[in-house]
């Protein structure tokens, strides 16, 4: 489970300030956690992971970090995850493969496949999980979007803030961040490009991620 552009975007990209508790679905090897820790000094996050590798190098990764006091990781699917507490934030890179579209690697299968996790499961757990005045922010494919938004309404979460993702001035959209909560607002659109050219950014992809590379 490589460190991807998507968790990074994400990681930086999600509201985490005036937060208490936070979830992370599908937390790999603790990314975005990670990262939401380094940004809110005084969060509590907790991760679940169903791959036993990447949960172990998660609870690696968290153990040795400088925020392990605030950060745990539990070897779960969300489907069997249980919380007597509300989250302010939930946040989540979720799988998108489909059968025909899976990762060749057996364990990136299970992390990252919609036949562990699917777009319907996630939002309708996450949304029994959300506080009241939470946010729910996932990074998704461009192309599953409306997808989405339909899932998303069914369960009353209501799109408030979206960024379209594109590698490069040239290039389609690729994925799609969005931020959804319990209450109907104005939505927020903004778009980001990642590369001028192959490895020299753009100010607006530094400006978001600069804090998170050593070199940038």
């Amino acid at each position: 489970m490589k460190v991807g552009t998507d968790g990074v975007i994400i990681g930086a990209w999600t509201v985490c300030n005036k937060i208490t508790n936070i979830l992370d679905i599908g937390c790999g090897t603790g990314l975005i956690s990670l990262m939401l820790a380094q940004r809110n000094d005084a969060a509590v996050i907790t991760g679940i992971e169903i791959e036993e590798n990447a949960f172990l190098q998660s609870q690696d990764n968290f153990n040795n970090s400088k925020w392990s006091n605030r950060l745990s990781i539990i070897h779960t699917s969300l489907q069997d995850f249980s919380s007597e507490t509300k989250f302010d934030l939930i946040v989540s890179n979720p799988p998108f493969f489909t059968d025909s579209t899976q990762a060749n690697n057996q364990y990136r299968k299970v992390a990252r496949s919609t036949n562990s996790l699917n777009f319907k499961e996630l939002v309708s757990k996450s949304k029994t999980l959300l506080s009241k005045n939470g946010i729910f922010s996932v990074i998704i494919p461009f192309p599953r979007k409306e997808e989405f938004i339909s899932v998303a309404l069914e369960n009353n979460l209501h799109l408030r803030r979206i960024c379209n993702v594109k590698g490069t001035a040239n290039s389609p959209v690729k994925r799609v961040l969005m931020q959804f909560n319990n209450s109907q607002n104005t939505i927020l659109e903004e778009n980001l490009i990642i590369e001028k050219e192959r490895h020299n950014y753009t100010d607006k992809y530094i400006d978001l991620c600069k804090y998170f590379y050593l070199k940038m």
